[in-house]
């Protein structure tokens, strides 16, 4: 359809869609795709104002209606709908496209690290959990407090930006490192592992932070970039708690292999 043929914006309305900031559809005739930054194209077929998607998404079609200044949107899956959105056609000029992928990658980031802290969370309950020491008990109940006010401010970022958390998120990268530190406490690791464990996950926090306070920088968002920087000192310094607790830890390590001295 001539019409819709082009490049649109797409907004989040309502309903169970995640965040669509850097979303775009490109539709040139009887075909087209939506896609997010630099990752792969969902593709549909165009019917009239009725994109079907392509499996892997067999199922999800997005039924579009005209709209002053574009097309607003319902997204279905089988008949039942998920939620609305609107389309609004843009101009292809490179100055602009660069910055709505900064823009999208961004958002990108801020919403990874509030999923790897969500994962640190879990991951220190059942650090509390499993460790006796009294004392390093203290250190991780103070680090999740730490830690809560840590997602806190991400999380005001997010909406800063006109997003919100996404509710699925696929356990790679950061996040899927962390959770196997939540699944080996689990299994019964006690402090001297938890700090181990620890340790690395104050590290892999770190680097994300680095990279998401220069991220911030490149897009202008200098409110976000104070954030990754005042979480990364928080991270810093409870490495350098644990570093300093090394030899107490070797001890606890013996002791609970039965090894006195």
């Amino acid at each position: 359809m001539a019409d819709l043929d082009g490049l649109w914006s797409v907004e989040r309305v309502s309903g169970f869609l995640p965040p669509m900031l850097g979303v775009r559809k490109r539709i040139a005739g009887s075909t087209g795709e939506t896609t997010l930054g630099g990752l792969p194209g969902a593709g549909f077929a165009v019917e009239g104002l009725v994109l079907r998607y392509r499996a892997p998404l067999s199922g999800l079609v997005d039924v579009l209606e005209p709209d002053e200044g574009g097309y607003r949107g319902r997204t279905t899956y089988r008949g039942r709908e998920l939620g609305r959105f609107r389309m609004r056609r843009i101009e292809e000029r490179g100055a602009d496209m660069a910055s709505n992928e900064l823009e999208a990658q961004l958002v990108r980031h801020i919403d990874e690290a509030i999923a790897m802290e969500q994962t640190v969370l879990r991951m220190l309950d059942s650090m509390v959990s499993t460790t006796q020491d009294e004392e390093i008990k203290d250190e991780l109940r103070l680090h999740k407090l730490e830690t809560e006010k840590q997602l806190d401010r991400l999380t005001q970022r997010l909406k800063a930006h006109g997003a919100s958390p996404s509710l699925v998120r696929e356990a790679g990268g950061i996040t899927g490192a962390l959770l196997k530190g939540v699944v080996d406490a689990v299994r019964g690791q006690k402090a001297a592992r938890n700090a181990r464990d620890g340790y690395a996950t104050e590290h892999l926090e770190i680097a994300a932070y680095q990279l998401l306070e220069r991220v911030a920088q490149r897009a202008g968002d200098e409110e976000t970039a104070e954030v990754a920087r005042q979480n990364r000192a928080e991270e810093e310094a409870m490495a350098a708690r644990i570093d300093a607790n090394w030899d107490r830890y070797a001890e606890l390590a013996l002791e609970e292999a039965g090894i006195t001295h």
